[in-house]
């Protein structure tokens, strides 16, 4: 007889129904695991056999034969370990060889044949339960994060033992202490209050239309200008992430090796990687199992690149792609994974190298030839891409003494604003596949009954005619324009809409 029972390959958020097939015969004592298993899953021969005799179900001293189907398809990791072991023990006929066909089983054994938690058990379960499967085994310490996805049955066990005598086995219970996770949990991202920035009227407004429309931004200042101090309160004037939104981004935290817990993480996710990053530590990558980087991670959040000129240009360029399609596919010889990309993109960056260019409170010592070649390793299909670019200025004793007292944007207030801008954008792209001013195409909103009149757009022509704009940037000026517009709870933009959104895009060069 064959034992039967199904498990879960993951590419990216991707996941693929594997059949494990396990065949005992007689002939010399031997285990094969086929099916293109990776160094990890082939080393589940040990594990299998070791856990199952020290558990007192023991395989059969036989040819031991295990097929991973389909056999075309990369399997990585341990987490095939627990259906390895219930097909054999059917095959055996220790076990019913129905009762393993019902439940997908997930989780990787130890030798003591106790259960160990593993990452991306989320987004497996979650993956087989979009394809209509409802029962899962996993380890006790994966119970809580499986039990997130819901109209699903999760049974958890600690040990081989105890999912044996589930599916029928004769033996008695023996109470064994389950192993449980040991790693870092992940944290929700902090709301910072809006209030602290002091000054930067201009900026704290350009946060708020970022925020509004799911805008990209760009803040170029001296240092300790506050764009570092910005860009960390962005994710606190976004809404609260929805019900799909918190099971993906919950899913990429599993999936990077971060425990979920019992609750899905429901604040947008920030992520600021270090200017040494790599492609493949911002895109994602990896030479056999492919991660999510910092770009995936921060789906439905903000990416925050601090010190951008810093950043290799080639790795920057990276996100170019993801930015207008919002997936990031990372292709390999025998597998492409995707992750999602719906990031709002913040880059911050000194104006040179010595920072002080522009600054009116010192002077700069570099060269104009320094100062290009500085700021050209953000290119400029890069920044084309960005929606708001924005100059940031340090504030004076001046300032900052008539700013004392004075009434303050707060970020509950900040963000109520932006949650009513988002429901209208939302409430006018009903009939759309859009929901944010930012994803809307130029052509939509230039053509049809969204089209503004001519006196409207007027100032935004004369800079495209004028060499000022491309088209890409032409199209960014006009979502802009309607993020300020549905912030102002109008109908549709005016000509001093659209000039504001035109200053937003253009201010570097004013």
């Amino acid at each position: 007889m064959i034992g039967t029972t199904t498990a879960v390959a993951l590419l990216g958020l991707t996941g693929q129904m594997v059949e494990v097939e396990a065949d005992i015969t007689p002939g010399l004592p031997s285990f094969t695991i086929i099916g293109l298993p990776d160094t990890a899953l082939s080393n589940a021969r040990e594990r299998v056999r070791h856990a199952t005799s020290n558990a007192g179900c023991p395989l059969p001293a036989r040819r031991i034969t295990v097929n991973l189907s389909p056999a075309a398809l990369p399997k990585f990791g341990p987490v095939f370990d627990l259906a390895i072991a219930m097909a054999l023990l059917a095959a055996a006929r220790s076990i019913s060889a129905e009762s393993i066909g019902r439940v997908v089983h997930l989780g990787e054994l130890g030798l003591d044949g106790r259960l160990r938690p593993t990452s991306g058990i989320l987004p497996a379960v979650a993956a087989a339960a979009r394809l209509g499967f409802t029962r899962f085994m996993v380890p006790t310490g994966n119970a809580d994060e499986a039990s997130l996805v819901p109209g699903i049955t999760v049974i958890p066990v600690a040990s081989v033992r105890d999912a044996a005598i589930f599916h029928g086995s004769t033996l008695q219970p023996q109470p064994v202490e389950p192993i449980l996770l040991a790693r870092e949990s992940a944290t929700e991202t902090p709301v910072l209050e809006l209030a602290d920035v002091v000054g930067n009227r201009d900026a704290t407004q350009a946060l708020v239309v970022a925020a509004a429309g799911g805008h990209h931004l760009f803040m170029l200042g001296p240092p300790g200008a506050g764009k570092t101090m910005l860009a960390a309160r962005l994710p606190g004037l976004l809404p609260d992430l929805g019900a799909l939104e918190s099971l993906e981004v919950s899913s990429l935290r599993s999936l990077s090796g971060e425990v979920v817990g019992s609750q899905l993480i429901t604040r947008p996710p920030l992520e600021s990687p270090h200017h040494t990053a790599t492609a493949a530590a911002l895109v994602g990558g990896g030479s056999r199992q492919i991660r999510p980087g910092a770009a995936a991670r921060a789906s439905h959040g903000v990416l925050f690149i601090d010190e951008a000129p810093e950043f290799n240009s080639s790795v920057l360029d990276a996100l170019r792609q993801p930015i207008e399609t919002g997936v990031i596919s990372i292709h390999r010889a025998n597998a492409v994974a995707s992750f999602p990309a719906t990031f709002q993109l913040v880059l911050a960056a000194n104006p040179c190298p010595c920072g002080q260019y522009g600054a009116r409170d010192s002077e700069c010592t570099c060269t104009p030839h320094t100062r290009r070649r500085y700021l050209g390793r953000i290119s400029g299909p890069l920044m084309d891409r960005i929606d708001i670019q924005l100059r940031v200025q340090r504030i004076t004793a001046a300032e900052l003494r008539m700013a004392d007292g004075a009434e303050r944007l707060d970020t509950a207030t900040a963000r109520a604003t932006v949650s009513d801008a988002r429901a209208r954008s939302a409430a006018r792209l009903a009939k759309t596949p859009w929901r944010l001013n930012s994803q809307v195409p130029g052509s939509w909103l230039r053509t049809g009954p969204r089209r503004l009149h001519r006196a409207t757009t007027a100032s935004l022509d004369r800079a495209l005619e004028r060499g000022g704009l491309t088209m890409r940037g032409y199209d960014r000026v006009l979502r802009l324009a309607w993020t300020v517009a549905d912030l102002d709870a109008v109908e549709s933009p005016t000509a001093e809409h659209v000039g504001r959104a035109l200053y937003l895009r253009k201010s570097l060069q004013s």
